[in-house]
């Protein structure tokens, strides 16, 4: 029982990790780094993830600066940043790569927070497919006579109420996400 309650804690505070690295990667127009974690750039035949082949760093509020580390990759990081989802182009001025996050329209604030609630609304699905699959468990568990109907019913109990605990956190982290991207 209590393995079983452990094993869906564990999956759904990982949900909840998954969740705040996925907003992370949301421009809310400011500088952050995270935006280019999911941008791999062919380095010498290998895909390889920016942060891993130049250094990062935020010089003023909305700049990020990217100093490779060779020189002689600058052309593909480059060519990658273009060619992914977040819809800026670089500045190279031979030293490294400079990417301005120019202000949000209150438009595509607005279609950020639609896919903030989107995403917030596909992990609380993942929790509550980890709490049905608990169930299941406990269901398998009492069939078997491993534990009594009361054990069942509290148990049902318990994990309802981890559910709800992190239906709740998703929905904070979501609040507090919408609140970033809202604000000039």
């Amino acid at each position: 029982m209590k393995e079983v309650m452990d094993n869906a804690k564990k999956k759904m505070e990982k949900c909840v990790a998954s969740l705040q690295h996925e907003f992370s990667t949301i421009r809310a127009g400011r500088a952050n780094p995270a935006i280019l974690d999911k941008i791999t750039v062919d380095y010498y035949g290998t895909p390889t993830q920016i942060n891993a082949m130049a250094a990062i760093s935020v010089s003023e509020a909305r700049i990020l600066v990217i100093q490779p580390w060779d020189i002689s990759s600058m052309k593909s990081i480059e060519k990658a940043i273009m060619a992914s989802d977040i819809g800026i182009t670089p500045t190279n001025d031979g030293k490294c790569l400079r990417i301005v996050f120019p202000q949000l329209t209150e438009e595509r604030r607005k279609e950020l927070v639609k896919q903030v609630s989107k995403y917030c609304e596909e992990a609380k699905v993942t929790v509550r497919n980890i709490r049905r699959d608990a169930m299941d468990k406990f269901k398998a568990m009492k069939k078997n006579s491993e534990i009594t109907e009361d054990d069942m019913k509290n148990c049902e109990k318990d994990i309802q109420k981890l559910t709800d605990g992190y239906c709740d956190k998703i929905d904070s982290v979501g609040k507090e996400k919408e609140k970033e991207i809202m604000t000039i």
